[in-house]
């Protein structure tokens, strides 16, 4: 069986045919399939931006090339001030001079430890406006294993990965609902074993979804 990179089996229960590397560069390359997705925002973003300018981010959407490929994600560490324990991918803020994809693979390499030699990149999704203020461009990549990750504790509690095959589930993802500053919200929900997959990273992976499904 397969392992992980963050050790342990690498359990995979796959719903859908699996994709090679090949077959998902050349989805992510397909102008047709590209404009399957669109630039997404939380409910009340541009409420709470109210005429600022959002502040530059990037993610990497690192897509890991097993026999059953997964998508690296993470799990924020308890002590952050914001999004303390949340779902996340790798990434941060813009710096000046940057461009997304050098920010995407610099926060990678903060965060996780990946060397930022490793990842193919193979462009980007649709930016997505959050509730924070933030618009997030997302790096799509190829990752080979086997490397290793060596999380910053400050920052990652855990680095984990998720299965590609839910996200070609036509099923999926599903829809949850909570009471968030006085407001009910609807939002999406990738099923995982031990973590909430929500947020801008269900979204931005619904967009990837988008673009990898028949």
């Amino acid at each position: 069986m397969d392992q992980s990179l963050t050790g342990g089996p690498l359990i995979v229960r796959p719903v859908a045919p699996i994709l090679t590397g090949p077959e998902i560069a050349a989805r992510l390359r397909d102008p047709v399939r590209l404009a399957r997705a669109g630039a997404t925002s939380s409910d009340d973003a541009m409420d709470l931006l109210n005429g600022k300018a959002p502040k530059e981010a990037a993610v990497l959407v690192g897509i890991l090339l097993h026999p059953e490929p997964t998508v690296l994600l993470t799990l924020r560490a308890a002590t952050l001030n914001a999004h303390a324990g949340q779902v996340a991918f790798p990434g941060g803020r813009i710096e000046p001079g940057e461009t997304p994809e050098s920010a995407a693979l610099r926060e990678a390499a903060e965060e996780v430890g990946l060397d930022p030699r490793l990842p193919v990149l193979l462009g980007r999704l649709p930016d997505h406006l959050t509730g924070t203020g933030y618009r997030i461009t997302p790096v799509v990549a190829l990752l080979t294993p086997p490397f290793s990750l060596t999380p910053a504790p400050d920052e990652v509690e855990e680095p984990f990965e998720y299965p590609l095959s839910r996200l070609l589930d036509p099923m999926l993802p599903e829809r949850g609902q909570r009471n968030f500053r006085g407001r009910d919200r609807v939002f999406w929900v990738w099923p995982h074993d031990r973590h909430l997959v929500w947020g801008a990273t269900a979204t931005i992976l619904l967009n990837l979804a988008r673009v990898l499904r028949e």
